[in-house]
């Protein structure tokens, strides 16, 4: 079967089951079942390869939903997508509102590239209007990598679980070694003060993480700031886009 007609055919099986990685992480289930999983998990994959085209680099932003427009922190994170869209940077976020939808809206009133990866869920993620591109999906460890594939740098901004998911991910992948000199940048100050100190006074001293591993995070005040660490470290947006993984 050629490649244009799994394509073809990707869109109606990912919408025949509802909950669709609910029920894939429900427990032991029939062969017939996880195959029938494995064929839909690989056709969302192929999906996002064939519809997430950039031209430039990319940056992922990562911050809460919950923070409405005229919060501080929404505030700062239009300010970061404005800042990356003007040296040259696509903008990716998870696609929902909030923070998300703050640094969409920033490089789109900027005149950069906006891209959001959604996700399914039955409250708070719906697609935010300041998306040029815009891709669904079902299973969050696809969106996941999506959000990592393609970005030079990541910009985590105040959030919850799911933001120090995505966060803990990518600096894992850098501690791995599974990706290589992509600045991860930490914006929020206070925020992160008690994670912070946990980190130093509580991991590094138990010998769970290394006093390097603290390094992983580079924090930033302002959108300035945090464009100029990532142009320090992989260019600007001249640059040849990112392809990691």
């Amino acid at each position: 079967m050629s490649e244009d007609s799994y394509l073809s055919g990707a869109a109606p099986l990912l919408s025949a089951v509802k909950d669709a990685e609910r029920l894939f992480l429900t427990g032991k289930r029939g062969r017939e079942q996880d195959l029938e999983s494995a064929v839909r998990i690989f056709l969302e994959f192929l999906r996002g390869f064939e519809e997430i085209e950039l031209d430039r680099p990319c940056v992922t932003v990562f911050g809460s939903a919950r923070y409405e427009d005229g919060h501080e922190y929404y505030d700062l994170a239009r300010e970061v997508g404005a800042e990356l869209a003007k040296a040259g940077f696509a903008v990716m976020t998870g696609g929902g509102p909030g923070i998300m939808e703050a640094a969409n809206r920033g490089a789109r009133e900027a005149g950069g590239y906006s891209i959001g990866c959604n996700i399914q869920l039955p409250k708070e993620q719906h697609p935010n209007p300041y998306l040029d591109r815009f891709i669904e999906f079902e299973h969050f460890f696809v969106r996941k990598v999506m959000l990592v594939k393609y970005s030079s740098a990541f910009v985590v901004l105040p959030g919850g679980f799911g933001t120090m998911d995505e966060a803990f991910e990518v600096m894992t992948l850098m501690q791995t070694d599974k990706l290589h000199d992509f600045p991860v940048v930490g914006m929020g100050g206070s925020y992160w003060g008690d994670l912070q100190r946990f980190m130093t006074d509580t991991m590094v001293p138990e010998g769970t993480i290394c006093e390097d591993d603290l390094n992983l995070l580079s924090p930033a005040d302002t959108a300035e700031q945090a464009v100029q660490i990532i142009i320090d470290s992989v260019g600007d947006g001249t640059a040849k886009p990112a392809n990691n993984l």
